[in-house]
């Protein structure tokens, strides 16, 4: 059977789901493994969102529910931040896996994350690291990129998001800011390294 990766994700802006657009393909170059992407349910009201200037959810990508979490073999998260932590939206997502939490449901499954800031000072690794807070009460093995994408990740030519616990990018304080090809790169290899693991820890 093909090893199931679900990325799921909550994006203010577009940023993020542009990333997990990058995850999929990345994990979608390794046979035998079946990739969906996911979005979290929205919390605030459609009001909110104008005056945020906030991109309309993607309705290709389908609103999951905390049991469907169960399903997976891998799942990677991610989502914007919000003072170095993740977003509150992607937090009540957690909060409601309580069900999944007694039963123990996602223990031992591979789990990443990827995110955005607004900044370069917005918590590329904070956000990384108070992420891993929920993965463990799950029991979820964290796996982390690393180095493992070279040469790159120690470049210093120019501004990119990104570090060894995820793929990330910047989205400027107002949100202009696009993934750049450097970030887009990190996360299609996150996706394929994510995808080669959680395959060989499923066939364990």
């Amino acid at each position: 059977m093909a090893t199931k990766i679900y990325i799921v994700y909550y994006s203010t802006w577009g940023h993020v789901a542009t990333l997990a657009e990058e995850m999929k393909k990345g994990a979608d170059s390794v046979p035998g493994v079946e990739v969906t992407i996911w979005r979290v349910p929205e919390t605030l009201p459609e009001e909110v969102l104008g005056k945020m200037h906030a991109a309309p959810g993607r309705e290709d990508h389908p609103v999951i529910t905390a049991s469907q979490l169960a399903e997976a073999d891998g799942i990677l998260f991610g989502f914007p931040t919000r003072f170095g932590m993740m977003a509150a939206q992607m937090k009540a997502f957690f909060d409601s896996t309580g069900g999944l939490w007694q039963a123990q449901s996602l223990s031992g499954k591979p789990a990443g994350v990827f995110f955005a800031t607004g900044t370069q000072g917005g918590g590329q690794e904070t956000t990384a690291l108070t992420a891993v807070t929920q993965l463990t009460h799950h029991g979820m093995l964290f796996v982390p990129v690393g180095y493992t994408h070279g040469a790159g990740m120690f470049a210093m030519d120019e501004v990119k998001g990104g570090s060894p616990y995820g793929a990330g990018t910047f989205a400027g304080a107002d949100g202009s800011r696009v993934p750049s090809d450097a970030e887009l790169a990190l996360a299609a290899h996150q996706g394929k390294y994510f995808a080669g693991i959680a395959k060989k820890l499923k066939a364990v």
